[in-house]
């Protein structure tokens, strides 16, 4: 399942040795994990993926390799089978898409992430919102997959007919079924979008 996913990549995430804070977030490490599980890449690269320096890739790169998430050589950082099996584990359950400018958007760049069977875990989209915001995106929405139709708590029950443009890609990227949540999410920045975004979903998570 994919609270084990989230457990041990919290767990790395709150790792605190002496001196100055890790210049990072969970967020960062499920993007790692994303960028390595498509192809090897070298440190500088991956550095360049996050939007973090240097100096912070490499100590992403060590929590991840000493929870035997990833292993390094010349050709770079690659996922060990147990990174593998958990990077399978969550892609089950949330997948991640760019999306267009849309009636959702409140700022240039923007996200939606799928997170599977977890409309229950929504009251009214006010903590997904809030998380979102905290990460650094200036909005995030919260939107139902119910009886085949788009919903966003109190403020439609027919995506489709009132937010169109917003719907059709939401369909088309992610192909939502019953019971499965969408965050669609907005920056002024693709990483704080992306990481907002992440941010929402994973409140859906269990820990």
């Amino acid at each position: 399942m994919p609270y084990r996913f989230k457990q041990i990549l919290e767990k790395i995430a709150s790792e605190r040795p002496q001196g100055p804070a890790a210049a990072f977030t969970v967020f960062h490490l499920i993007t790692a994990m994303e960028v390595i599980a498509a192809k090897p890449i070298g440190r500088a690269a991956l550095a360049a993926s996050l939007n973090i320096g240097e100096g912070t890739v490499r100590t992403v790169i060590n929590r991840l390799k000493s929870a035997g998430l990833i292993a390094t050589s010349k050709a770079g950082c690659r996922l060990t089978s147990k990174g593998t099996e958990l990077w399978k584990e969550y892609t089950s359950t949330v997948t991640k898409a760019k999306m267009e400018k849309n009636e959702l958007s409140l700022a240039d760049y923007n996200y939606a992430i799928l997170v599977k069977n977890k409309l229950a875990r929504v009251k009214l989209g006010i903590e997904q919102r809030d998380a979102a915001m905290i990460a650094g995106a200036k909005s995030a929405t919260t939107v139902l997959c119910k009886k085949k139709h788009l919903v966003i708590p109190s403020v439609t029950d027919d995506l489709a007919k009132d937010y169109p443009k917003a719907a059709k890609q939401i369909i088309t990227l992610l192909k939502p079924e019953d019971n499965d949540v969408v965050i669609v999410g907005s920056a002024d920045t693709p990483a704080k979008a992306e990481y907002g975004t992440l941010a929402a979903a994973w409140t859906l998570l269990e820990s």
